[in-house]
């Protein structure tokens, strides 16, 4: 009998579980169409400011010349998301218009030597990604000169991660891809008051844009994230009164989008020292050397230096240079890289003779065009102020 009673109230209990758990599963599905009908409400006055108000740059195609029919270039698209990679806008627009006038498709610049597309890009930091650049363009070249069209397939091609990927596959193809960056982590943690700490809530970010990509116009709904990121949704003093999102964003309700997305303290950088030496001839040729192909400024052109790395200090003193000369001061730079801050010691000696091993002198009206990174040119102008602008030969 008891037990009787007990089969009893275990089938009475699974029979209200069913129940609860049907309940619980309209509830749920009711809750999904609000949140699809309210993402779909949110893309559509996205799209209409974005329509409206859309930054002009020389990589996209207008919405008006997308509505007449006119295609993003995949290659442009590339090129573009390649160099905006932990740079900014107003960086890359000169050196992409450089690039697309030299080598205005992937086959031209398949065809490029890789030290020529190294000196293009010098000055735009990160130099795995131009070594990565030419990688890619060599095997898209070799493969007919097409970008596959699917973030599975360009995330097998050198130099393209999940975002680039996605950005691609969205704007290029018109892909529904989420594209999710800086800027639009910082719109869609505003806009939902995503209170954990961005570095652990990515995931949740990439969720959010997910449900809120359009089936229609996908390419130009992931630009309007970043355009209004960008423009309106800043990092300090957002204008949420011209924000199209206002009246769905959490955080302006709160008063205090600035708050989001919120970050955990950032530890100090470590700084390290060395030396840079610059050796002139009396015609102004500059002693220079290539680096290694792998690691930190990899392919680049520099001065002489001593062994800092991002771990370790170099020699700071002249007894490091690379051969004996009259070694005088010439002041000290700073350079800050993206894990380590760097002080280098800059010496400069005037010399004739015949370059060292693995160097070479690198003439006046040649320096500016020599693929030296933004730390090198700081070096050379602290011992030679100007010689890395433009010159003409004499």
């Amino acid at each position: 009998m008891a037990l009787h009673d007990q089969t009893r109230k275990t089938a009475s209990g699974d029979s209200g579980g069913a129940a609860s758990r049907d309940s619980s599963k309209a509830a749920s599905d009711d809750s999904s169409k609000a949140a699809s009908g309210e993402s779909a409400e949110i893309a559509s006055r996205l799209l209409a400011w974005y329509d409206a108000h859309h930054r002009d740059l020389p990589w996209r195609i207008a919405p008006r010349e997308l509505a007449r029919g006119v295609r993003p270039d995949p290659y442009r698209i590339w090129l573009s998301e390649v160099m905006l990679q932990q740079t900014t806008v107003e960086a890359v627009k000169s050196y992409f218009r450089a690039f697309v006038q030299k080598w205005p498709d992937v086959e031209a610049l398949a065809a490029s030597p890789t030290e020529d597309v190294m000196k293009a890009w010098a000055g735009l930091g990160y130099y795995s990604r131009a070594r990565n650049l030419k990688a890619c363009a060599d095997l898209v070249a070799r493969q007919g000169g097409r970008f596959p069209d699917t973030q599975a397939a360009l995330r097998e091609l050198p130099g393209i991660g999940a975002y680039t990927a996605a950005a691609i596959a969205a704007i290029a193809f018109d892909q529904p891809a989420a594209v999710v960056d800086g800027n639009v982590e910082r719109v869609v943690s505003r806009l939902f008051s995503i209170a954990t700490p961005l570095s652990e809530a990515k995931g949740d970010i990439r969720a959010y844009v997910e449900r809120m990509v359009p089936a229609t116009r996908p390419g130009d709904f992931a630009q309007a994230m970043m355009d209004l990121g960008a423009t309106i949704c800043t990092p300090r003093r957002p204008r949420c009164m011209l924000c199209p999102l206002r009246d769905d964003c959490s955080a302006t309700v709160s008063g205090d989008p600035e708050h989001f997305p919120v970050r955990l303290p950032k530890a100090e950088k470590p700084l390290r020292r060395g030396a840079a030496f610059v050796a002139v001839r009396a015609d102004g040729a500059i002693l220079l050397r290539k680096r290694a192909e792998k690691g930190l400024l990899g392919g680049m052109t520099e001065v002489p230096t001593t062994g800092w790395t991002a771990r370790i200090d170099g020699a700071t003193t002249d007894a490091a240079a690379p051969f004996p000369g009259d070694w005088r001061p010439a002041g000290r730079i700073g350079h800050v890289f993206t894990h380590f801050g760097l002080e280098l010691d800059v010496f400069k000696s005037v010399t004739e003779g015949a370059a060292p091993a693995g160097h070479f002198w690198s003439l006046a009206h040649e320096i500016s065009g020599e693929a030296l990174p933004t730390v090198m040119k700081k070096v050379i102008e602290a011992a030679i102020p100007g010689a890395t602008k433009k010159q003409r030969p004499h």
